[in-house]
């Protein structure tokens, strides 16, 4: 605590002041009715490939929605919700899935995977797409989830991975406390083995679950947990990725790049076709330049910002995430970061990822122990001690930016530690208990209409809406631009992104 303190306290304020946070938001298109749009990605919305602020995800019914890096939670939030706004507008009766588990799905191979047009980048998403699709499913790729961008200036690349090891230690605590996916669809998980319980007919959830996404339900992998990437450097993980990047996988190999009629089933045969394919719940990130491969752009220009990728859709929120939350991530990243960082070790890999499986499946159970070195600890005492440390961040930011938001944040976390019935996991649960015959997809359908309803009400001015219009049109003659420009033929230019030579600096 000493020399958080001390760290705390010798930190300029124009860097706290400096401090800067966007947002990317994943949403299913649904119907009214509830059920997966199939209907492309709506061209008012502009090119999926060009457009800075309206994209999609794995599936073509999966939008993304970007901010723009401000220095005020407000006003990202503010964006987000406009962005939101236009989206309502331009989609016609068609609405955005609130939840992160998603709603009634048709059969796998009739998800439709995310269309970018014919030029070789947006055909190489696509493949890539493919890839996802027969590597791990296109159902488990339809879950949706927020991602929190954050950097501060002066940091090095080294202070970044102190960040990032100490954020996958402590982040069970946001699993708690912002985790909204403790249910899903009986036909989610429709011939696989999975632990859950049946609450109604057309449901399963664990009662003390935190975040399914988090689980094992969502973003895992076994090829994947054969990777034991360090976070202790650059250079290591940069490494690990390369590896990863460039070392073929027996059964992906088996799979073959194109199928018996030419179609491409995958970008590559390695354990990881490209960077985004591994799974964390925390990237170190830069800003790639036009055609540049990611971790090229790390090796090169460093760590730029971190990527939090934990945070579940809250269903109870019109845009997903609130100020309040985004305060306390501040606070909470910016205790990560100034905290003693010590370097990870494959054991302690190893037990970070049997914490997260545990919070995210019992995270309100009474007395949920966790792995913290060589003990067993209580995660209430360990979540206390977490936000007693995070106090003093608070208040440094509150005196810095007037008022008592942060203190507020942080104080509504505690509170949650002595009541967890206003966290969001248990506001679900408790939702679907009063109508357990509807059960996750009535609770979501009925959350997504009273948002819509609540955003369509609160229209977005004229003039900004022609703002967005216009960026949506100017997307879209960027996007004919670049497959106008086009010489190479695909399989040339696939064979050179993938190369091993664009790793490297």
């Amino acid at each position: 605590m000493t020399r958080l303190h001390e760290r705390l306290s010798a930190m300029p304020p124009e860097r706290l002041r400096g401090i800067r946070r966007g947002v990317e938001k994943e949403s299913l298109r649904t119907l009214s009715d509830g059920q997966l749009a199939m209907t492309p990605h709506p061209r008012l919305l502009g090119s999926a490939l060009t457009n800075p602020h309206i994209t999609t995800d794995f599936s073509e019914s999966q939008v993304e929605l970007v901010t723009g890096a401000h220095t005020q939670a407000k006003d990202c939030l503010a964006e987000l919700t406009r962005i939101h706004q236009f989206v309502y507008q331009a989609i016609g009766d068609e609405q955005l899935w609130v939840s992160s588990m998603p709603c009634n799905l048709p059969p796998d191979d009739e998800i439709p995977i995310g269309q970018y047009g014919t030029s070789n980048v947006g055909r190489a998403k696509t493949v890539y797409r493919m890839g996802l699709s027969h590597r791990y499913g296109r159902r488990m790729q339809t879950i949706s989830g927020i991602h929190y961008n954050w950097s501060m200036p002066g940091l090095s690349n080294d202070d970044y991975f102190g960040l990032i090891r100490n954020f996958r230690r402590q982040s069970f605590l946001l699993l708690m406390l912002f985790g909204a996916s403790p249910a899903v669809t009986s036909d989610f998980v429709k011939g696989q083995p999975h632990g859950l319980q049946p609450l109604g007919d057309q449901t399963l959830y664990l009662p003390y679950a935190t975040s399914l996404r988090m689980g094992r339900l969502g973003y895992q992998s076994d090829a994947q947990s054969t990777l034991a990437v360090s976070y202790n450097g650059l250079k290591g993980y940069a490494a690990s990725l390369q590896d990863a990047l460039t070392r073929a996988y027996p059964p992906y190999e088996a799979m073959g790049i194109r199928d018996s009629q030419g179609d491409y089933r995958q970008l590559s045969t390695s354990l990881l076709q490209i960077e985004n394919e591994f799974y964390s719940t925390i990237r170190p990130k830069r800003v790639i330049r036009s055609g540049e491969r990611p971790l090229h752009a790390l090796r090169e220009r460093g760590v730029e910002y971190v990527e939090v990728r934990c945070m579940d859709l809250n269903p109870f929120l019109p845009v997903g995430i609130d100020e309040n939350t985004m305060l306390f991530l501040d606070v909470f990243l910016l205790h990560c970061l100034l905290s003693d960082s010590p370097l990870d070790t494959p054991q302690e890999i190893a037990a970070l990822a049997r914490n997260q499986q545990a919070v995210a499946s019992r995270g309100r159970e009474p007395g949920l122990r966790l792995e913290r070195g060589a003990q067993q600890v209580l995660l209430a005492d360990w979540a206390k001690e977490l936000l007693a440390e995070c106090a003093p961040i608070a208040h440094a930011l509150d005196k810095l930016h007037g008022g008592e938001a942060h203190a507020q944040a942080c104080q509504s976390a505690a509170n949650a530690l002595n009541d967890a019935a206003p966290l969001p996991s248990a506001r679900v649960v408790a939702a679907m208990q009063q109508d357990p015959v509807n059960g996750h997809v009535g609770f979501a359908h009925a959350r997504s209409t009273q948002i819509r309803q609540a955003l369509m009400a609160s229209a977005l001015p004229a003039m900004e809406f022609a703002q967005f219009a216009q960026q949506a049109l100017d997307s879209m003659a960027e996007q004919a631009a670049i497959e106008a420009a086009d010489t190479q033929p695909f399989e040339a230019f696939r064979q050179d992104y993938m190369s091993a030579q664009h790793l490297v600096v």
